[in-house]
Formats: structure tokens, sequence, C-alpha cells
């Protein structure tokens, strides 16, 4: 009687001293399932942080969302007795907290004071390149040139779209995104490596904790006077960034580009602007212009070659 039996390659691989067994099975399509989930979440943030912003403080809205998601953090990793991690994974975590815990929620949330949320969004097609150029540099993988060249295709298209629409005119906003991209590029790569040692929802909610002590004490010191003009939508867009921005996104996030490759399973965020920009447009009434559709478009393309050619 024959058998037939799956061939599913495994590496065993040695980064930053630690051994990781990785499974290579067309890049794991688990990976992109989830990675497609967390990007599917990921998709609200920007026009919830919005609407928070415009009855919020930037500043104390990233402190109430990390202090908040760190709160539900601690209680997971109580309730389901979560690995604690070791010496060395503590400085990835505090890594991961200062990219997309403190520095990626805070400077999206002060550009959001110059740009709308569909103008920033475009922005996110910067976010694959550079998950990318990190994962080469903090997770040890090496895609093929013909990957880069359709990553880069994707961040021009991005570029080319922010000059059309006259970047001087709103140079601060637009220079707050870029540096939020690049620490937001960080933490993921970071965030990944260390999932495929410590787990998905360990590491950040590891990362949360981490934070919680500074977050809770700065969101203690820049609460409002009074919450009395807080309107509704500004208070469902905190739950859904501190809910689901700052905690389940990740969860499934991080499993996906530890399964399928940082490099790889991160371009999924050029579709991120195409589902962004729909929620702007029926949840804010922005203004979304042909060129936008057509800059979505075009990165959209540029993922599907990124993917081919990822490892």
């Amino acid at each position: 009687m024959l058998i037939a039996v799956k061939q599913v390659d495994v590496k065993i691989t040695t980064n930053r001293g630690i051994r990781v067994q990785e499974k290579t099975d067309n890049h794991s399509l688990s990976g992109w399932i989830n990675g497609f989930l967390g990007m599917i979440i990921f998709s609200g943030s920007l026009p919830a942080t919005r609407a928070a912003v415009l009855d919020f403080d930037p500043l104390f809205l990233t402190v109430a969302r990390a202090s908040i998601a760190g709160i539900l953090a601690l209680g997971l990793v109580i309730a389901l007795r979560g690995k604690r991690p070791s010496r060395a994974q503590v400085c990835s975590l505090t890594v991961v907290a200062l990219g997309v815990v403190i520095g990626f929620p805070l400077l999206t949330a002060f550009a959001l004071q110059h740009v709308t949320s569909a103008h920033s969004i475009v922005f996110l097609g910067l976010l694959p390149l550079a998950t990318a150029i990190f994962g080469v540099i903090r997770g040890g993988e090496r895609p093929r040139p013909a990957f880069w060249i359709c990553s880069c295709l994707g961040s021009l298209l991005v570029m080319g779209y922010a000059l059309s629409q006259g970047i001087a005119a709103s140079l601060t906003g637009d220079l707050l995104m870029l540096a939020a991209i690049v620490v937001c590029g960080l933490g993921y790569a970071e965030g990944a490596w260390l999932t495929r040692v410590l787990g998905g929802w360990q590491v950040i909610s590891w990362a949360l904790i981490l934070a919680l002590p500074f977050m809770l004490t700065l969101a203690l010191f820049t609460r409002p006077v009074s919450f009395g003009g807080i309107g509704q939508p500004a208070w469902f867009s905190l739950g859904y960034v501190s809910l689901f921005s700052m905690l389940i996104g990740f969860i499934f996030w991080y499993k996906g580009l530890a399964q399928g490759g940082i490099a790889a399973v991160g371009q999924l965020q050029l579709l991120q602007p195409f589902f962004a920009l729909a929620l702007a447009a029926t949840l804010l009434h922005e203004s979304v212009s042909i060129m936008m559709v057509f800059v979505t478009v075009g990165v959209i393309i540029c993922v599907m070659g990124s993917r081919k050619f990822s490892r």
C-alpha cells in the first residue's frame, strides 16, 4: 500500500544565538491568513485615531490606549499563565514597545492633527518596505532581488502621490508619518522574530506590560480636566484602538509574520490603504480622489510581485 505524504521543508536556523525551526511550506498559508486578518484590523486604526484626536489630546490618546491595552494584556498573561520572557528577550520586547506601543501611535496621533486620515493612510504603503528592511537586519531574512524591485515600486508610487499633493503644504504631518513608519517597521520585525521563540500573544502582551507603568502614569497626568465634552465617536474610537489596534490585531499580525516570513507577509500592508481609505470615506466622510484609488491599485499589483519573489 502506497501512502502519499506531503513534503514540508523544515529549516533549522540560528538567529542571535537562538535555534529557530521554520516550516517553509509555500510561505505557510496559515501565516498569510493570520497576516491578512491582522491587516484588516489595523485598517481601522488611522480613521479611528483621526476621529479620536478631534476630542482627545494626541498625547493622552496615545498613553490611554496603551494603558487600557496593557491592563487587558496583564489580565491575559495572568489568566493564561503566559511564559515569562528571559532577560535577553526583555531587550527585544523593549524595542517592540518603543516601536509599536509608544512610537507609532504617538507619531501618527500628532501627524493627524495636520493631515487627514485619507492622506496619512497612503504613507502606509511605505511600511512593507520598512518592515522588509528590518526583517533583513533583525530577522536574518534574504529576499530575492526581484522582491526589492516590486517593494520599491510600491513605495515609489506612494511617495509620488504624496509629492503630487504638495508635500510642503503639510510638511510637519508628512514627516511625522514617515518617522512613524520607520519605528513601526522596526517594531514589526523585532516582534515577528521574537514570536518564533516566545509566541504571538505573549510578545504583544509583554511589550504592553513593560510600557504600562510609564504609560499609565502619563495617562493620569495628561487626562482632560473634564470628560464632559468628549463625544461618543471619540470614545468608540478610543475603545477600538485600545482593544483591536493595540492588542488583538498584533496577535494575528505577529503570528502571520512569524509563520510566513517578515518580508513576505509584511507586503500585505500594501493592501491596508485600500481598506482604510474605504473606512475613511464611509465613517469620516472624507474625500477620496481618483488618484488615491489608482495609487492603491498600483500597490496591490506590487504586493503580488513581492509575494512571488519574497524567498
